[in-house]
């Protein structure tokens, strides 16, 4: 009687003590793929590549548009006007009228903002995962020297790139730091705030900052979306210096223009005046 009196007290013991094992009552929920993937430096890497390919395609895109300042007035309609202020009433009537005026234009601004913030989130996140796998600092000089050229540059001229980024849009599209601005006038603009040595400085600084970032980030995003071999390293290599080079030639090139007088806002020449733009 002892004995099975005592046997049933362990059980009863058993079972008032619970699960013994490390499954859960209630099990976490699961992120999704996406956020799963994301939460990865693959992931996180992917998102660099990706958002950094939609910056290359803008920055190419927005400087051959600003490269229109070099055809001066050009014949619109009946009258003439600044070939450049054509091509920003051009970018505002996008798929007008299918959509309203500026809505298309709208929409890429939207994705731009979104690629941005994607791009500098899953910058700091990777640096903040890189960091806490080795948090021991680099012990060797040339370490040090690796670290400074694939790691420390990009960061550094990323900050720069963002900084001058928001100058910019407060210059030219707001109009806030502009003296002589003039909503849907680009070429006046342009004029009016480059004509200013020390804002003409900043721009051609800035924008060898751009050409740095962008030499490491069109190197570095084969590698990132998984497409590197040591075969095509040239082939990268040529193809990060062609982009970085043509960029800050063709961005760098603008405010020296001015300075020099080869770009100088004459009123009387036009004749066709934009609409203000929104």
């Amino acid at each position: 009687m002892t004995a099975t009196a005592s046997s049933f007290a362990e059980m009863a013991q058993t079972l008032n003590r619970g699960p013994v094992t490390g499954t859960a009552v209630n099990p976490p929920k699961k992120k999704g793929f996406v956020r799963d993937f994301y939460s990865t430096s693959v992931g996180k890497k992917y998102v660099m590549a990706i958002t950094g390919i939609i910056g290359i395609l803008f920055v190419i895109g927005h400087m051959v548009g600003n490269l229109k300042v070099y055809l001066g007035v050009v014949t619109e309609g009946d009258g003439r006007a600044y070939d450049v202020d054509i091509y920003g009433e051009f970018l505002r009537e996008i798929l007008v009228p299918i959509l309203p005026r500026t809505i298309f234009l709208w929409g890429l601004r939207l994705v731009l903002i979104g690629a941005l913030l994607l791009h500098l989130h899953a910058a700091y996140t990777l640096t903040v995962l890189n960091r806490k796998a080795r948090p021991v600092k680099y012990q060797t000089p040339r370490d040090y020297q690796v670290a400074n050229f694939a790691s420390r540059t990009m960061r550094w001229t990323g900050i720069i790139v963002v900084l001058f980024l928001a100058f910019h849009l407060a210059d030219l599209t707001w109009g806030w730091f502009n003296p002589d601005y003039v909503r849907g006038a680009p070429y006046r603009n342009i004029d009016a705030s480059l004509s200013r040595i020390p804002v003409a400085i900043l721009y051609i600084v800035a924008n060898i900052a751009l050409g740095i970032h962008l030499f490491h980030g069109t190197w570095s995003l084969f590698q990132s979306m998984g497409w590197s071999n040591p075969r095509f390293n040239s082939w990268r290599r040529g193809l990060a210096t062609a982009v970085a080079t043509v960029i800050v030639l063709g961005n760098v090139s603008i405010p020296i223009a001015v300075q020099a007088g080869v770009i100088e806002f004459n009123p009387d020449a036009v004749t066709v005046t934009e609409e203000a733009a929104p």
